[in-house]
Formats: structure tokens, sequence, C-alpha cells
């Protein structure tokens, strides 16, 4: 009965230059095959396409922004006009009054005076 023997250096070699060959032809046939290519331009294609998609999405979401922009400046001027115009009412409103209390004191002067006679 043999024991275990030790590989000497040379039989290391090349054993590990056997494996480096058997490796370097399994990456050969790999390069060489002909599904590879087919593979690469599905690949590139769906890449492609999800660039695409990315883009629109960006686009759409460039333009919702732009549009939500513009939305706020328009609800933003209009509540400026609706300050003013109120603003606007109720300086009319305060000058009727005005006017009212202005007759009513003309008539209550005139009715005094009537009575004074």
């Amino acid at each position: 009965m043999s024991g275990y023997k030790d590989l000497d250096h040379q039989q290391r070699q090349k054993l590990a230059m056997e494996a480096k060959k058997a490796m370097l032809e399994k990456h050969r046939a790999a390069v060489e095959d002909p599904t590879l290519a087919e593979r690469q331009a599905t690949r590139l294609a769906i890449h492609e396409a999800r660039e695409a998609r990315i883009a629109e999405r960006e686009a759409a979401k460039k333009k919702r922004q732009a549009e939500l922009a513009a939305q706020a400046e328009a609800d933003r001027l209009a509540a400026i006009t609706a300050t003013e115009e109120a603003e606007r009412e109720l300086a009319l409103a305060a000058e009727k009054k005005a006017e009212r209390d202005a007759r009513y004191a003309a008539r209550k002067a005139a009715k005094k005076q009537r009575r004074k006679g």
C-alpha cells in the first residue's frame, strides 16, 4: 500500500499550465459563441429602451413642475387681484357710508334748524 505522494514542482507547474490553457480555451469558445453577440445586442436594446423611458419620465416631470409653477403664479396673481378688489369694495363702502352719514347729519341739522325756527 503506497501512501500519499507529493507532486514535485514540475508536475505542479504542468497542471497549472494545463488549467490555464483550459480556462483560455473555455473563454475563447465563449467569445466566439454566436449567441453572445445576440445576447449583447438584446442587452443593448434593453438598455437603450430603459434610457429612453428615463428621459421621457424626466421630461414629463419637468413639464409637470413647469405647469405647477405656472399654476402657483396664476393662483398668486388671482389672490392679489382678489385682495385689491376687496380693498376697493371696502373703500367704496366706507365712502358710501360717509356720504350717508353726511346726508343724515344734514337732515338732522335742517330739522333742528326748522324747530328753532
